[in-house]
């Protein structure tokens, strides 16, 4: 879950979907510290307990995939399928001198050659809020206020420039009307631009529009594309906000 639905029952419908028909399956949710109130009303109306994780670290990211590639390797040595592959090898130790470690350390790094499409972005700390805080926010959101004072203060951060240092935020021709979810944006930005869609910042979807923040060495690249973003079958402007 990129975020969660506004209402419980929704969130219960979505990750209901990774174990049907007798299968189990692990449901990961992505959670600010200011909708920690909300993941608490999914708690209570489910009577369940939702487990916290910990981010994993850049090193932690590298050492998964590496072993992930040696586990491939490893299954493609058993199988004894690469005859031809092993006459390249043999050619290259035997008729051109190559150390047979240097050989088999290139074909690793042809091997990863599309990790370059997926680089690890910096993972920063993220500070929860205190516990009143986010009983008043709460609270508040009960009695009716919420979405008024929750709506000013994102209005405040948009006219404010609100998006992260090195984004630049872009606006799009659809919104909520249309049924744009973020999902939504952040698959027709990353496939169609070719940037990985982990960059992709912040996203404010609107009701008639969408704001998402896109990093600064990516932006040209965005706008590059305009005419060729698609969100429900449906064209999508995108420029400046």
């Amino acid at each position: 879950n990129y975020d969660l639905p506004q209402d419980s029952e929704s969130y219960v419908h979505r990750v209901g979907r990774t174990g049907r028909a007798g299968k189990s399956g692990i449901a990961i949710s992505l959670v600010t510290p200011q909708e920690l109130w909300r993941l608490r009303r999914v708690e209570n109306f489910t009577k369940k307990k939702i487990d916290k994780a910990i981010l994993p670290t850049i090193e932690e990211i590298q050492q998964y995939r590496e072993s992930q590639l040696l586990e491939k390797v490893a299954v493609w040595l058993n199988r004894d399928r690469c005859h031809r592959e092993r006459e390249l090898v043999t050619k290259l130790i035997s008729e051109d001198g190559y150390d047979p470690i240097e050989v088999a350390a290139v074909a690793l790094k042809l091997a990863r050659a599309e990790e370059k499409q997926r680089p690890i972005a910096a993972i920063s700390e993220v500070k929860g809020h205190a516990r009143r805080n986010n009983y008043d926010k709460n609270r508040s959101y009960k009695k009716g206020y919420g979405n008024r004072r929750n709506g000013q203060r994102s209005s405040q951060r948009r006219s404010n420039g609100g998006h992260e240092k090195g984004m630049v935020r872009l606006s799009l021709g659809k919104g909520k009307s249309h049924g744009v979810r973020p999902n939504d944006v952040v698959g027709t930005i990353a496939h169609h631009a070719d940037i990985p869609g982990y960059s992709i910042g912040k996203i404010h979807i609107q009701e008639k529009n969408t704001f998402v923040d896109i990093p600064e060495q990516f932006v040209s690249q965005v706008l590059s594309k305009t005419g060729a973003y698609q969100i429900h079958r449906q064209n999508v402007s995108i420029e400046r906000a």
